[in-house]
């Protein structure tokens, strides 16, 4: 019983410097990480690229799955205060629960999860487990940046009025699924966005002109389509292919996932989107209606 009871208060010990060390963590500047995932028939990869020198602490691991480090050393402490040293190439079951980590060689790490999931909310959901230091202080930043992002929900009511469409109008066309389709995308996804419901975010860096996804293909808008948010300064543009199709284009550099959040939101100026959709206005006619 003396060993049990040992070990089990050094898991406990572990642990509590864990949550303490992620709480301050939380206050000093991210580091770059980008996320790329990868889907395939039952199975979503989330690979993500760490660069040396990084303290990372994991979201706490709900269930056992394959890990693949295909690059670089990196030394762990898992919640039981088990510490070693991973060296890539390596293919091993991660246990559940949290692990914090110091990269010791630039590193690229993947988790494998078997579901059939394609919304990285989802997958997240029902694999993860985020701590209430962490959710504390994005449910903070995610106020911040709702002020911030006042600008673009004034300068959105505005291209309402100018084109003539009601919130009504524009709501339920949004929210039609008739021509919606989802593509496996894995430089993007959709989440809780400060400017309004969801929106579509980065999580590997973006270049300027850079192609970023499709946002309407053989007359289906994509969820590049669906949620990609208007800013009153965007940094991104639809464009029209040869072939009749819409690509969301760059049109600067774009940040991906930083620390263990997202990257930046990717949106465009829904005036251009409405006239390349054929939707013309007067400004005139605007003008002297009462």
């Amino acid at each position: 019983m003396n060993d049990i009871t040992t070990v089990g208060s050094q898991a406990l010990q572990t642990l509590l410097n864990m949550e303490s060390a992620e709480e301050t963590l939380l206050q000093l500047p991210q580091v770059d990480c980008p996320v790329v995932h990868h889907f395939g028939p039952n199975i979503c990869i989330r690979e993500v690229f760490m660069p040396a020198g990084t303290l990372a602490i994991g979201h706490k691991q709900k269930f056992e799955h394959m890990n693949i480090m295909l690059r670089g050393k990196v030394m762990v402490v898992d919640d039981d205060g088990v510490t070693q040293i991973l060296t890539a190439p390596l293919i091993f079951v991660g246990k559940p629960g949290r692990k914090i980590g110091y990269v010791l060689e630039d590193m690229v790490w993947q988790n494998i999860y078997s579901t059939d999931l394609k919304d990285i909310d989802a997958v997240e959901n029902m694999f993860i487990e985020k701590s209430e230091h962490w959710q504390d202080d994005r449910a903070a930043k995610f106020k911040v940046a709702q002020i911030e992002h006042t600008v673009d929900r004034v300068d959105y009511n505005e291209i309402l009025h100018t084109f003539g469409i009601s919130h009504e109008l524009a709501r339920q066309q949004s929210e039609n699924e008739d021509d919606q389709i989802w593509l496996d995308i894995g430089n993007v996804r959709v989440t809780d966005s400060p400017i309004e419901g969801k929106g579509l975010f980065a999580t590997s860096p973006i270049l300027a002109g850079e192609v970023i996804c499709p946002a309407r293909v053989n007359g289906m808008r994509t969820q590049a389509g669906r949620y990609t948010n208007h800013a009153a300064n965007p940094n991104a543009v639809m464009v029209a292919t040869d072939a009749g199709d819409v690509n969301l284009v760059a049109l600067r550099n774009i940040a991906g996932c930083v620390g263990g959040d997202m990257g930046e939101e990717i949106t465009i100026d829904y005036r251009a989107a409405l006239r390349l959709a054929g939707v013309e206005f007067s400004e005139q006619e605007v003008l002297c209606q009462p």
